[in-house]
């Protein structure tokens, strides 16, 4: 195709084919999913050891499982702005670097009150991390693969942690639990080296933050590995200035407050879902009768079936309207877990959650797309991290109710059945946001352009 003069920046992107270095950056932020995963679960599978080698109460270790969970909102919350202000590359490249050697120095703990803090300061970067990760991501995708593509990306998460169980399946009998939390370091520094070598900066934020044209032009043609003969000029049409509004204040507004409450409440309930059992299923299989390593098993099947469950959903919400399939996904889930905990036969089990982990991460690594796709860059950054980011108060209140759910003695009954509940929550939520997008049809930015 012939491109001549002044050239939309998301047309350029869908006219060419999808080039080796998008690959590249697709992997790199695939990998900070990855790692933002596995050290966001580290915790809940070194648990049992904790109890056993320290003599604590499953109480004394709430606060701990809740630390990087606070740390990650944070770190969310305060990182959108920052990279909607000054790139996503550097809050990127720094944030990898904060978590990986917070993660060697909680290696080192040897109290709970360390740990704590130590986790605190890990989900500072970890929060950071993933927002901009997926926001890099999506404005570097054609449009019409852009949910997939995102959805590939954000299922790093479940398969992150599903990875942590695996590992600390293996390495806690043979190293100890500090052997998971010294991967979970290392593994960040190393991937934050290759960030710094073929990380690039957003092409969309350099136009809409007035970078030199030729700066813009070298960063696109080396993504695109094109030399862009005959194009004069990029311009991002679907971007139109907002006067009188910073980032927070857009996603605050009148077009915009209702969807962002809704994206917020169903990130909420969807992790209130999954740290709940992914923080304290270990300790509920070991207390119905199984060894730690097939506790640990068993629990990582749940973020495991995400990594399936995410690319069905990201095919479907390419060819189908998103939101309605983000609210399938969320409807299977609560009845899933409701079926979980009337299953006896341990095949069956392992199916139950394999499947519920499908629908439920599916769901859930899906919203990242439905925040891009509602925000335009001036503040898609910091969309996107505040719903990460205060959707994150819903891992923590997972975490806390879980230590007092397990003092109730529901049994898997009475624990499953309770966490159909926000499942059904989430599905209204979504309904609403839909119905937002049908009555003033905003936030169709990304999608529904050209």
């Amino acid at each position: 195709m012939d491109l001549k003069g002044s050239v939309d920046l998301q047309h350029l992107i869908d006219s060419r084919r999808f080039s080796p270095y998008q690959w590249l950056l697709l992997t790199l932020c695939f990998l900070i999913v990855v790692l933002d995963g596995f050290d966001t679960a580290a915790i809940g599978y070194i648990a049992p050891s904790l109890i056993t080698d320290w003599g604590v109460t499953r109480q004394a270790l709430a606060p701990v499982i809740s630390a990087a969970l606070f740390g990650l909102a944070a770190g969310a919350i305060f990182a959108g702005p920052l990279a909607d202000r000054f790139g996503r590359r550097m809050v990127l490249i720094v944030s990898v670097l904060f978590f990986g050697g917070w993660n060697l120095v909680t290696a080192t703990a040897d109290s709970i009150q360390l740990l704590t803090a130590y986790r605190f300061a890990t989900g500072l970067g970890l929060g950071a991390a993933m927002s901009n990760g997926l926001t890099l991501i999506a404005e570097f995708a054609p449009r019409k693969r852009r949910a997939l593509l995102m959805s590939i990306v954000f299922c790093g998460f479940p398969a992150g942690a599903a990875l942590g169980g695996l590992f600390a399946s293996w390495l806690i009998p043979a190293y100890g639990w500090r052997s998971v939390l010294l991967v979970g370091g290392w593994a960040p520094l190393v991937l934050a080296g290759l960030l710094l070598l073929w990380l690039p900066e957003s092409v969309r934020y350099m136009l809409m933050s007035g970078k030199p044209m030729e700066k813009v032009f070298r960063t696109m043609a080396r993504v695109m590995q094109d030399p862009l003969h005959g194009i004069q000029r990029l311009t991002c049409v679907e971007d139109k200035p907002v006067s009188g509004h910073s980032a927070i204040g857009q996603i605050l507004s009148r077009d915009y407050l209702l969807g962002s409450l809704m994206l917020w409440l169903t990130y909420f309930m969807g992790l209130l879902i999954f740290y709940l059992l992914t923080g304290w299923m270990p300790l509920l299989m070991k207390d119905a009768g199984f060894t730690t390593s097939k506790a640990v098993l068993l629990t990582a099947l749940f973020p495991l079936g995400g990594a399936i469950g995410t690319v069905i959903a990201g095919w479907l919400m390419d060819k189908l309207n998103p939101r309605r399939v983000v609210m399938t996904t969320f409807l299977l889930t609560g009845v899933l877990l409701f079926s979980v905990g009337r299953a006896h036969d341990l095949e069956l089990l392992s199916l139950l959650i394999f499947l519920a982990g499908g629908t439920m991460n599916a769901g859930q690594t899906s919203m990242g797309f439905l925040a891009a796709d509602f925000y335009p860059t001036h503040c898609r950054a910091t969309g996107m991290s505040w719903m990460l980011g205060f959707g994150r108060f819903g891992g923590i209140f997972g975490a806390l109710i879980g230590a007092e759910l397990m003092s109730w003695q529901l049994g898997f009954s009475g624990f499953f059945g309770l966490l159909a509940i926000p499942a059904m929550i989430a599905v209204l939520a979504l309904a609403v946001l839909q119905a937002n997008y049908a009555r003033r049809g905003v936030g169709k930015i990304m999608m529904s352009e050209g």
